[in-house]
């Protein structure tokens, strides 16, 4: 029997309705030194898709997860399978073109169908269903940006449709939509479970509770042991192999879920998304996302996420965690009054990249080191076109799709938005010189953390329920930002590069490999 006391089953305190109505997927943890042909790091979706294409095609896989299996950001998704990309396809053809722009549709297309193939392959019950999904405008954006969009979406090869209202979204009936048909949405967790038994079934290996770090070309060190291999890839949502060169390109978000129930039959399975408000400080302009999955014999679960702001940020427009999750709940009420009371709520870490497309393949400068991040807001679909990328690369395979999403590209065109991210980037390390959020220790509640000031030094505290304190170098170990605390998910977060960090200082999220430093105080 494995102990969980030292692991984590989610990188938050919140608990997802995909991690509550899923049993722990753990494997052994490792117990000595290992050779592959592929060594994969990171067991969510991105790791354990890759990990199957490879191992199916008689590939030596080791996968190494550092908590469970879907423990990260995987299991904190909305599972949304969609080709409606949230940055939108006539942005896309002003920055890479008109024929790369098609392309994105067809490799998300082609990703929503490698699920199904998969599913249907390996008998997975996942409650996967195609469904259609609805976009409509936000407040703040301009209805002839609705007619851009369909247009440019028809242009990438897609049969969409104007509507003249908003099917089955109380208030509307005067707001026009674009239907994108044949998406999809599954149980994501269900999913991992029923590919992590097919890997082992073709040979695979996989280690949860196993930390990796030192990572070279030769492989890397895992709890300890030397785990070397011919291909290594790293997919841990934000790379932990690299310091600084992919993180000048994306930038972590925070974004919010709610979830509760309703009474089956009141609604479609379908997909909403508004188009992201346009006046909001976030280059990423935060857009609103809905579902439907199924719960019970008699209710269905209506899950809706959005109100994101850059991680470690959220106190730069004064909105507290809390408040954020009231403003989605009002949101969501309004457009769909048949919510009952709300079940489950919860946050994730979304990679932006500042030219909208993830980045999948080698790893700038590597040969033989591979890299799945950027997945903004279509994870599921991004995540699955890195396995298949990465897969056609190490078996010495053209994918058509593979320059497209490179880790090494540069996109020129979006010079503004990189400027206004490495601008936001840089102003973080003024909280060397800022007041700290907590004046005294004594001010601190059970279950409360801040960031306090000693001196020169910065010092993250935290006092659990039994009144005890713990207290590190506030320091992020990445690159020297300062972490703030997050008191919805109970964890400190870098308002820099996105790495976080449990209450007791562990690092749940890259890119830090390493845990934040204890420090003794009185």
């Amino acid at each position: 029997m494995n102990n969980f006391s030292d692991a984590l089953i989610s990188s938050g305190d919140n608990v997802s309705f995909w991690i509550d109505t899923t049993p722990i997927i753990s494997f052994k943890k490792p117990e000595g030194s290992a050779k592959t042909e592929v060594l994969i790091i990171g067991g969510g979706i991105a790791g354990l898709t890759t990990a199957y294409l490879l191992s199916k095609a008689g590939k030596k896989v080791i996968v190494v997860e550092d908590g469970f299996i879907g423990s990260g950001e995987t299991g904190r998704t909305t599972a949304h399978l969609s080709n409606a990309l949230d940055d939108r396809y006539y942005y896309l053809e002003r920055i890479f073109g008109k024929e790369a722009a098609g392309l994105a549709a067809e490799s998300h297309t082609a990703a929503i169908d490698e699920i199904e193939k998969i599913i249907r392959t390996e008998h997975i019950d996942c409650a996967f269903r195609r469904v259609n999904g609805y976009l409509f405008l936000h407040p703040s954006d301009k209805e002839e940006n609705l007619d851009k969009e369909l247009e440019a979406s028809q242009r990438a090869g897609l049969s969409t449709i104007l509507l003249p209202k908003i099917p089955t979204m109380a208030g509307g009936s005067d707001q026009r939509c674009i239907v994108f048909p044949n998406q999809a949405q599954f149980h994501i967790l269900q999913y991992l479970s029923g590919l992590a038994k097919a890997i082992i079934r073709y040979g695979g290996i996989i280690y949860t509770e196993a930390h990796a770090e030192n990572i070279t070309k030769e492989g890397a060190t895992v709890n300890g042991f030397a785990f070397r291999a011919d291909h290594i890839v790293v997919a841990t949502n934000s790379p932990v192999n690299d310091v600084l060169k992919m993180h000048t390109k994306q930038h972590a978000y925070r974004s919010y879920v709610i979830a509760g129930k309703i009474r089956k039959g009141l609604l479609p399975y379908a997909l909403w998304w508004d188009t992201g408000d346009m006046d909001s400080k976030w280059v990423s302009q935060p857009y609103h996302y809905a579902r439907v999955a199924e719960y019970d014999s008699e209710n269905d679960l209506l899950i809706v996420g959005g109100e994101d702001h850059k991680t470690g940020q959220g106190d730069e427009e004064s909105l507290s965690e809390s408040a954020r999750y009231d403003k989605l709940e009002a949101w969501t009420r309004e457009r769909f009054p048949m919510l009952g009371d709300l079940s489950y709520r919860w946050s994730g870490q979304i990679i932006e990249p500042v030219d909208s497309l993830g980045f999948m393949g080698k790893n700038p400068g590597d040969e033989n080191i591979y890299i799945i991040t950027g997945d903004s807001g279509n994870g599921m679909t991004h995540a699955t076109l890195g396995g298949m990328i990465i897969t056609d690369s190490i078996r010495g395979i053209p994918n058509r799709w593979q320059e497209l999403y490179s880790p090494s590209r540069i996109t020129l065109s979006t010079a503004i938005d990189f400027l206004k991210e490495a601008g936001n980037m840089a102003v973080q390390y003024m909280d060397w010189i800022g007041t700290p959020d907590l004046q005294n220790i004594a001010d601190l509640e059970p279950g409360q953390g801040g960031v306090l000031s000693h001196g020169i030094r910065k010092i993250a505290v935290y006092r659990d329920y039994d009144n005890k304190l713990s207290a590190f170098n506030a320091v992020c170990p990445h690159l020297g930002c300062i972490v703030q605390w997050n008191n919805d998910e109970k964890s400190f977060d870098c308002p820099c590069h996105g790495s976080r960090f449990t209450h007791e200082g562990k690092v749940v999220n890259g890119p830090s490999i390493e845990n934040l430093r204890k420090i003794r105080i009185t």
